[in-house]
């Protein structure tokens, strides 16, 4: 049995292969301390004695021992975890630029076998949460998933059609301006609110997702991160990828992305 482990911000993927089957489980992430492996283990109920190999990326598994009982812990750098993530989730070994959509959102360029960090931004699953709690006095994703869905953010944010005639090839239904019909006083919804919220997550990671592949030279983005499995956040993401003439890439498990980059690896060495 192999265990990969992707300590994120927000949650803790574990991926388990034993033979030919992978089974994935997620927990909420606490801080990183030498018991950490003995409760994720316990957590999923996982027989420490049947495991031969372990992995570790994200957060500061750097800071784990590299012997766990008496199993060697191979530590992975994060990008080169997300790059082999896009490999076998996408089964691609050409040139590509990844957006991995998770608290915060971070994007890699992949050729010849190599991986580049290109930049990240702050913003993601972490400032949904965020924002909707001082909005809406809630931060279950689930939760409002729903409410965003009932909403019509075109209540909330002005549009090019609320100000001009057109720009360029710009449609009217373009965001012009977040939340930028909200007053003082006004009387919105949850549901609109939540819709704007998710929304504007979604064209910032789109956004960023279009002019780093137009820099590289590429015209399609492929995604992992849970983040990027959101409904809402994907359709805004796409939104804006269309106005590049660029091309989204949803494949499925890829909310699983990093650890099972982290697995691969550990397979290949």
């Amino acid at each position: 049995m192999k265990v990969a482990v992707d300590f994120g911000i927000s949650n803790t993927d574990i991926a388990v292969s034993n033979d030919a089957n992978v089974d994935f489980f997620t927990i909420p992430s606490t801080k990183i301390n030498h018991l950490i492996l003995d409760e994720i283990f316990e957590q999923i109920n996982i027989d420490i004695d049947l495991i031969e190999k372990i992995v570790v990326t994200g957060g500061k598994s750097d800071s784990l021992e590299s012997i766990y009982k008496t199993i060697e812990v191979l530590k992975i750098n994060e990008t080169d975890a997300i790059g082999n993530g896009v490999i076998e989730i996408y089964n691609t070994h050409e040139p590509f630029v990844a957006i991995s959509a998770g608290t915060g959102t971070a994007c890699i360029y992949h050729q010849d076998g190599e991986f580049n960090y290109i930049g990240g931004i702050a913003i993601g699953g972490g400032t949904i949460k965020g924002l909707s709690n001082l909005a809406l006095n809630n931060s279950s994703i689930d939760e409002l998933t729903k409410k965003a869905l009932l909403g019509n953010r075109d209540n909330i944010d002005l549009l090019i059609g609320d100000v001009v005639n057109d720009i360029g090839v710009l449609n009217p239904s373009v965001t012009a301006s977040n939340f930028a019909k909200l007053k003082k006083g006004d009387d919105v919804s949850e549901n609109d609110v939540a819709a704007a919220i998710f929304n504007m997550i979604g064209e910032v990671i789109g956004t960023i997702a279009y002019l780093n592949a137009a820099v590289c030279g590429i015209n399609k983005v492929h995604f992992i991160g849970r983040v990027s499995t959101n409904e809402v956040v994907q359709n805004a993401i796409n939104a804006r990828l269309k106005l590049a003439n660029m091309e989204g890439l949803f494949e499925d498990n890829r909310e699983y992305g990093t650890v099972v980059g982290a697995l691969k690896l550990l397979n290949d060495n």
